[in-house]
Parts: C-alpha cells; structure tokens; sequence
C-alpha cells in the first residue's frame, strides 16, 4: 500500500529527515534539568526540608514490539533460525531493560499487537504470502548451504512475540496488549497517558505526526549499556520537503491507499496525476494488465496534488475531483475517502491542552544540514560507542505537569488501561466489549472489490481450489483455496507491481453456527488480562468472535514426510476450543435434558475459523474447525476453570491442559520423572510422537532434543546448528499451539518459561 511505503520514502528520499540520536544521554540529560515549579505565594518555605521538589520521574517511552520485533529478538544474532538464539535473546533483553532504568532512567513499555485485524485482512494475506516465500528460501539456504540464512530474510519464529512479552515481564517492563485497532490504540496510549517518544518502524505512525517517533529498525545498544542509539524522524521536515503542512496529512494518507480505501480504487486516480507525458505513462497497460505506479511515484504526486487544495474541509468537493474517472462504485469510493480521512484524522489528534506542549521535542536548523554524531557505531555485541559531541540534536525531555506525575502507577492500576479512550470505530457506537451476538466489525471493512476502473472482477486468483492436495489435508475437503503467487522484481530500480497479482476481494465471511453465550464474568476477566499482556490474545478473539490468525512459520511445503504445522496440531486446538466454550459440560445438560424427554440428543456445533496462509488453500479462506470433548472426563465449565479457587480446581486445571496435548497421565507431574521445566517440552514431544498420521520423530531425533535440554554443552547456536532446522521450527510452532491449551489453566507455562530460561542461563554462564 502507498501508506506503507511512506516509512521508505522519509528515509531514503527525505534527507534531513532522519536525525541520529541516544535516547540514554537525552535521559539522563532531562534527568540533570531542574523542573519547572510555581509555589504559592502564601506557601513558600525555601529552608524547610520538605520544600525541596521530588526527583523527576524517569522519561517514558513507547515501544511497539509488533514493528520492532526483530530488534527485541535481538537484531544481530547471526544464528536465528536454529534454535540456538533464546540464551542470547534473553541476555539481550536483560541488558537492554538494565541500560534503559539504571543507566539512562528511561523507563520502557512495550505494545504487542494483540487484535485480530480483520478490517487489514487483505493486507494481511499479501504479507502472508510473501512470508511463505520467504520461508521457502530459508528452508532450501539452510539445506543447501547449511549455515544460517541472511538477516535480510528474518522471519520470526511463531512463539517469539509470546516469549519476549514474557521475558518484559521477568525484567520488570511494563507490557500492554492491544484489543481492537492496534495503531489507534498505541496513538491513543501515547497521546492520553503522556509518553515522552514512541519507538516504532510504520508508516501509519509517521502520517500521525507523532512530536517524538524514533525507528526501531535502527536502535542499537552498546555493549557496556551506555549508549542506546536510532534515528529520529523529523515529520515536519519531511512535510516541508514535500511542501505539506500538519492539516493536509489525513488527506495525504487517505490518498496514498490505505486498508480503507486501497491502492486499486485509487489507480486511476494516481496514473491522472502522471499524465500522458510522463516517462512511466507507458507502463501504464502492460501485458493487458493495469498496474501501479511505483510508490515514490505516487508520494510526490499526491503530496503536489494535496498541496493544492483550497478547501481541506470540503471533502465532497475533494472526492468528485479524485473520482471524477471512475466508472463503477463511485459513491463508495467516495464514502472510503470519507472514512479515511475520519480516520487519520482521529489518529492525529493534538495532545490535551492540560498536557502542556509537546515534550520530547527535536529542533534544528535544517539549513545547516542534520546534526552529526561523531563515534564509531559498533553493533551489539561490539565495541563501545565514542562520545557524542556536546552541541548534539536539542531534543529535550520535559517534565510531565503534576497530573500525570503519577501515570507510571496508572499504568498498572486497578483500571489502568480499561479507561482508554475507544480506538476509532464508526459502526460499533462505542460498544467496547464485543461478544459473539452483538460485535460489529471493529473497522472499516475492506472494499468489496478492489479491482479498478474498466477491470472485470477476477475472483479465481484467489478462491479456486489447489490442483493437486497435499495427502495430510483433511479427507474431508472443507473449503480451501489458493492465490496465485506474486511476482517479485529483483532489479534495482523501483518495482511496479501488478494489480492482477494482488488480491482482488475482500476475506470470504462464512457463516458459521453462532457460538454458545460466554459469561460476563469470563469476558471481563479475558479482556483484563488481555490488555495487560497476561493472556495469550488469541484466547479473547476465540471467545468473542470465534476466529483466530495463525503466523506464517518457517516449514517446507514441499515435504511429502511431514505435516504442516497448522495441522499437526490441529486435534490439540480443537480440544482447547472445546474448554473455552465448556463443550462437555453443554454435552452433559443436553444428555440429560434428552433423556428425560426421551428424545435425540442433538449437541449444537461449536465451529471455529482458523486463517492462515499455506500451500492448499488462500489466506482469504478460512479453514472450519470444530470443537471437541475429552471423552475420559468431564471437563469443568470454563468459569470454574479459571476462578474456581479450591484446591481440586487446580488440578483441573493441570488436567485440561495435559488432555489437550494427550499427555494426561501422573509420570508428567512427578517432579522425580520429569522436572518442571522440561514438562512443556516433554507435553510436545509425547504429543508428536503420538500422533495418528504417521511417524514424525525418529528415533535419534528425539534423542537430540532430550539431550539438548539437558546438556550443558548443547546452548550454544554453534553446537545446535548440526540439528535438523526444520524439526526445530516444528517443536517452537508446537510451541505456539501449547500456549493456547496453558491459558486454559493459567499457570503452566509461566512457570515452566521462567524456570527452563533460568535453568539456561545459569548451564550458559
């Protein structure tokens, strides 16, 4: 999307735009300032102890961890795919939040991404699709060469977002998930609860205008943990550069092609403002196709065309001009445009005036070209940083007003962040605990067809079935299809992207049976401990809508051996669903309630749609999954489950959870037969070797994973790199899948994380 590529072009075609900085030596320069006070006349007592002002509270920062995972992960490990990079992980992010609070005070909290995202889902899909490219690559780098793939093609694992916000928790930073529309609410968290800069690598942040954001593609931390470095965005620079002030940016970015309204409504409207003359124009039919102009293409010409409008709050006026060559939905597009602009709109919303001024700010000259700083920049681990020099950036951490002096306990409140102003939603009128009956989409939905003007609507490119079925998909062939790939140019100069390559329709909405009525009591407890980053997010959507995303995992497609990952662990979700929705206890009443009538027992299905990208069947298709009951116990509703606080309901809990992954026997809680540690691994490997399909461990494979989790030799990425890569990517998507059955007792893995992470530090150490 053009909005996605705005990041790209502020870097590379905006210079002046992108500052060097160390947000340590900002800290602890703010932290030296003497705050602002104004005693009252009436109370001023300059020699009395009690006058003297308290020490400033530590500068905040925002981090989203969605956009800046690689950098959590650690960012410059050489060895990322093996299996070897947790020790360094963990080491990484100790250091990192020990630097930040002791060294520097500038206190962390991290956002993950924890909505589902259905109004993005076909940008969603088009990120799948070249995720399982990318996987492709490293599966036949790491078989052909065997040595660790380039950091270019970084996939993350599918658990790792799950284990840095775990590792956050045991360094003491502070977490917080997202419910709804992720980057409405970290604009929301950033500008309500008065953060000093926002760390982050997205577009949608840069069109927002936040006063302070900073790239977290290029944090780096020294290796003695005095310097903290990126770059900081000057937007206002780059809005001069495209001759663009604060009020044109809703409008610029609705322009650009958004979730809202896409690139392909706005083709026409892009190749108009080119022109015949244009050296591109040519480009314009190609093979029968209509493409897109290239994004820097785009960007200059629409920031020229914003510039130009007279009237910014006269948005009909607007939309008749943009779609002025269209012939088809026309009123919908302008209705898009509309919605867009609210949108980007709501999310550049000036802080409080209670706030003060912006803090946190970056001011210099741009005719004296940007700031150097001088220092050799050495990656972690490497060599210290030189000093900076003393007549740096001016960017100034200012004192919050007394009002929010004490946000740092409001984060972590009794209300905390229930109180968040409600992310931007035009159809839900405010209704922020969605349930299975009454949630409205949650955004925009996409466009109904985003083929453009004088194109036929061409749905077989991404809902036709697969030629040829893998043998391990289900016999019973539930829907599925498959888009076609996307070409990708590797010449160096900008890539025009085909429309017809691109998704050309929004997800497929199959009705599905509507799910059984979840208590209040439950979803309060869910989403409060969703927001707090205590619960795995795929739980709340599970119970509220009924749906959850898979990520994209590094597997070989083509392998005719093993399963994919999505449904090798499909029987352990199923059952998981069925706790959440207390399927036995439902099974039971209606047992009893047909006997007693003397009629056909008839269980309602509980169905579950999983979306997730793979080799059979499109990204845009869900797959139908239904939910299943322990046939060797009864298992407990799913409120006794969670709150029940007598001593057997732990054991139920420990039960569901080992049921879920068939290993519900007592030799696993026997700290004599399996450590607390290693219980997690050994649930997974009992699971995979148990496993109807086929085999899918042999024998000295399975002896390599018991052997590294107890060897001390065995932690180090050099050593693990004689592995099979494959079989551990299987064994960490099975870690994945197990996190989803732990939150069904809440306490397994926790434990089970801190003591196995421990355990590898001190064995490393």
């Amino acid at each position: 999307m053009g909005v996605q590529g705005f990041q790209e072009y502020l870097e590379k075609r905006c210079p002046g735009a992108a500052v060097p900085v160390d947000l340590l030596k900002l800290a602890r320069t703010a932290g030296r300032q003497p705050p602002h006070h104004h005693p009252h006349p009436h109370h001023h007592h300059p020699h009395h102890p009690s006058s003297l002002p308290p020490p400033p509270p530590p500068a905040r920062i925002l981090v989203d961890a969605d956009s800046g995972l690689q950098r959590l992960y650690g960012g410059y490990q050489t060895d990322w795919v093996c299996g070897g990079e947790w020790n360094a992980m963990l080491g990484y992010l100790a250091a990192l939040s020990q630097a930040c609070l002791y060294q520097g005070g500038l206190e962390l909290v991290v956002v993950f991404n924890g909505t589902l995202g259905k109004e993005r889902w076909p940008e969603w899909a088009r990120r799948a699709q070249g995720q399982r490219q990318t996987a492709q690559l490293i599966v036949n780098h790491v078989g052909s060469k065997a040595t660790p793939p380039p950091r270019a093609w970084f996939l993350p694992p599918a658990c790792l977002s799950h284990c840095v916000r775990l590792a956050m928790f045991r360094f003491r930073v502070r977490v917080v998930q997202t419910l709804e529309d992720h980057h409405q609410e970290v604009l929301s968290l950033y500008r309500d609860y008065g953060f000093q800069g926002l760390i982050a690598q997205d577009s949608e942040f840069a069109l927002c205008n936040v006063p302070a954001y900073f790239s977290s593609h290029a944090l780096k931390l020294s290796w003695n943990g005095k310097n903290l470095t990126t770059h900081q965005y000057l937007l206002s620079e780059a809005a001069h550069q495209l001759g663009l002030k604060t009020q044109h940016l809703p409008i610029f970015a609705a322009l650009l092609g958004n979730h809202i309204l896409p690139d392909e409504d706005l083709a026409a409207f892009h190749w108009s403002l080119l022109g015949p003359e244009h050296p591109l124009a040519s480009l314009k039919v190609r093979a029968h196709q209509l493409v897109l102009p290239p994004c820097e293409v785009v960007i200059k010409a629409v920031s020229e065309y914003v510039a130009s409008i007279k009237d910014l709050g006269n948005l009909d006026a607007v939309a008749r001009d943009v779609f002025k060559q269209s012939q088809s939905r026309t009123e919908d597009k302008i209705e898009r445009f509309k919605k867009a602009v609210e949108y980007f709109s709501a999310a550049s919303k000036p802080r409080p005036l209670s706030m003060g001024p912006s803090p946190y700010l970056c001011k210099y000259n741009p005719r004296f070209g940007p700031p150097q700083v001088s220092g050799v920049k050495v990656p972690y681990p490497g060599g210290p940083y030189g000093p900076g020099p003393a007549s740096g950036p001016a960017l100034l951490f200012q004192n919050p007003p007394p009002a929010l002096q004490d946000c740092n306990d409001s984060l972590v409140g009794k209300m905390g962040f229930a109180e968040w102003s409600a992310p931007y939603d035009s159809s839900q009128g405010g209704n922020r605990l969605p349930n299975n009956h009454t949630a409205a989409p949650s955004g925009p939905s996409p466009s109904p067809s985003s083929s453009s003007d004088g194109e036929e609507q061409n749905d077989t490119s991404t809902n036709h079935l697969a030629d040829k079925s893998s043998r391990w998909e289900d016999p019973s062939g539930r829907g599925g299809g498959a888009s076609g790939d996307s070409h990708q140019g590797n010449g160096s100069g900008p890539s025009i992207p085909s429309l017809l390559s691109m998704a050309t329709r929004s997800h497929m909405d199959i009705t599905t049976p509507p799910l059984p009525q979840v208590s209040a009591e439950v979803l309060r407890v869910a989403e409060h401990r969703h927001r707090r980053g205590l619960m795995y997010p795929q739980i709340y959507h599970i119970l509220t809508k009924g749906e959850m995303k898979m990520p994209v995992c590094i597997e070989d497609e083509n392998s005719t051996d093993l399963p994919p990952a999505s449904l090798l662990f499909r029987s352990a979700r199923q059952y998981a669903y069925g706790v959440l929705f207390s399927l036995a206890e439902t099974q039971r009443r209606l047992e009893r309630l047909a006997m007693r009538k003397r009629a056909p027992l008839e269980v309602p299905p509980v169905i579950v749609k999983e979306w997730c990208a793979s080799k059979a069947k499109s990204a845009l298709t869900p797959e139908l999954v239904p939910a299943l009951c322990f046939r060797e116990w009864t298992c407990p509703n799913l409120r006794r489950l969670w709150l029940g606080r007598a001593s057997e309901d732990r054991s139920r809990r420990t039960r569901a959870f080992l049921a879920c992954m068939r290993s519900d026997c007592p030799a696993l809680l026997n700290p004599a037969c399996v450590p607390s540690h290693l219980l997690l691994m050994c649930c997974v490997l009992r699971y995979m070797m148990q496993w109807p399909g086929g085999r899918i461990l042999q024998r000295h494979e399975l002896d390599a994973f018991l052997a590294q989790a107890v060897s001390n030799q065995l932690h180090e990425p050099d050593q693990l790199q004689e592995l099979k890569a494959y079989y551990l990517v299987v064994y960490f998507k099975a870690y994945y899948s197990v996190i989803t059955m732990n939150y069904l007792g809440r306490w397994v893995l926790e434990c089970c994380f801190h003591r196995w992470a421990t355990l590898k530090t001190v064995q490393s150490g």
